[in-house]
Parts: structure tokens; C-alpha cells; sequence
């Protein structure tokens, strides 16, 4: 079982309920990651299902699902060690430049299945590995162009919801810049990368960042226009 909370069985009528709850409340307060998270799972099963059943046709796929290895400091905290040109190194980096931590992700609570739970969890704890190898900051420009990314690779609708919330509270210039620069290259870096929910990001920590980067397909954001670079620190 998933560890960090109890998991909670709901009716199609409840399901529907948390949904839209969530989805209201996280319009009203994007800050709230267990609204998000909330969404995410009581309307992505099929999304999850699906998933579940690529990593399952996957070697690292099978491997997670065996190991289900979790993202949190005690097994990550190595990266901080390692060379500066590794993966490991950037991820490392882009935690620590922010004062996150890999263990402040919300609980599974609404998915059927321990496997299931797994892979929504998975989901959730490698969102900031995808931040680092695409380069994307996590300012509110970066976090819909991720969505986009998530949603080529997942199919979630939440992450379609969070595009359509967090592009309503761009300004002018800022939804511009999002729909003509990181829109269109953020569709593309989604579909053209490799399946990442199959990937053992852990295992390839100390490989180059460029290396992996070329090895799963990943094209990283472009740098805005200068006339609009001070807009993507908003």
C-alpha cells in the first residue's frame, strides 16, 4: 500500500462531488496542491488505467511496478553528491534553488487499487524531474506549459483544467507569450518524447543531463523572446 494516508473508496456520485469541490476550490486557491491532487485522481482513472497498463508493456515499466521506488529524500538525497553535469545534479539543483522538498507531495486517497494508487502517486513525485529536464521554471507560465507536457503524456483532464485556470489568470502579454512561444513547443515536446511515466529516473541520476535528455527525446523549453523575457518571471 501507498504509505502517506489511508485511501478512500467513493461512489460515481461521490466521485463526481470531491471533483467538482476540488476543481472550485482549486480555481480559487491554485496554491491548494491537495485540491489539485483531489482532482487529478477522482478524474483520472481511465488516464491512470491506461498508464498503468503501458508500464506493465514496459521493462522499466514492469521494473517500477515491482520496486515502486518513492521520490523522497531518503532515496534521493544523493543526487546532491553527484557531478554537476548529471541529471541527478540538475534535479538536485532545481530543488534546492526553490527550497522544495521531494517529500512534500499530498497522499494517494481515491484510487481503487494499489496499483493504481502507485502510479497516480508516481505521477505526482516526478512532476519536478519533468521541470528539470525540460527546463521549465515554476513560475505560472512554466506550470501550464508542464500541464500541456503532462496531458500529451497521461491524457488526464485535470491537467487540461489547470491549462484552462492558469492561462485565465495571465495578463495580457503573459497569455500571448504562453499561446504563440510555449503552447505550440510544449505540444510538440510532449508527443515527440519518449513514454516518461516508463522511465526509472532514479537509476539514470548519474548519467549526463544532455545524454538523457537526447536519449528520451526531450527537447527543452525555448528561451522566450527577449522583448518578453522579463514576462516568464511572473
Amino acid at each position: 500500500m501507498i504509505e502517506g494516508g489511508a485511501r478512500i473508496r467513493l461512489s460515481r456520485w461521490q466521485q463526481a462531488a470531491v471533483a467538482l469541490g476540488s476543481a472550485v476550490g482549486a480555481l480559487v486557491d491554485p496554491r491548494r496542491a491537495d485540491l489539485i491532487a483531489a482532482l487529478g485522481e477522482t478524474t483520472g482513472k481511465p488516464a491512470f488505467e491506461r498508464v498503468l497498463q503501458r508500464m506493465k508493456n514496459s521493462p522499466e515499466g514492469r521494473a517500477l511496478l515491482l520496486e515502486r521506488p518513492r521520490v523522497i529524500s531518503a532515496n534521493v538525497g544523493h543526487a546532491w553528491d553527484l557531478p554537476p553535469n548529471t541529471f541527478g545534479a540538475a534535479y538536485a539543483r532545481f530543488m534546492g534553488s526553490r527550497n522544495f522538498s521531494p517529500d512534500d507531495r499530498p497522499p494517494v486517497r481515491f484510487m481503487d487499487t494499489d496499483e493504481l494508487a502507485y502510479v497516480a502517486m508516481r505521477a505526482r513525485e516526478v512532476h519536478d524531474f519533468w521541470h528539470t529536464l525540460f527546463d521549465l521554471p515554476t513560475n505560472l507560465i512554466g506550470e501550464s506549459a508542464l500541464k500541456v507536457i503532462e496531458f500529451e503524456q497521461m491524457y488526464l483532464p485535470m491537467c487540461i483544467m489547470s491549462v484552462v485556470g492558469g492561462t485565465a489568470r495571465f495578463n495580457e502579454k503573459q497569455r500571448r507569450l504562453f499561446l504563440q512561444h510555449y503552447l505550440p513547443w510544449a505540444g510538440r515536446a510532449g508527443m515527440q518524447c519518449t513514454d516518461l511515466m516508463c522511465v526509472y529516473y532514479e537509476k539514470h541520476f548519474h548519467e549526463d543531463l544532455d545524454e538523457v535528455r537526447r536519449k528520451w527525446g526531450i527537447s527543452p523549453a525555448p528561451v522566450a523572446p527577449k522583448q518578453n523575457a522579463h514576462i516568464t518571471d511572473i
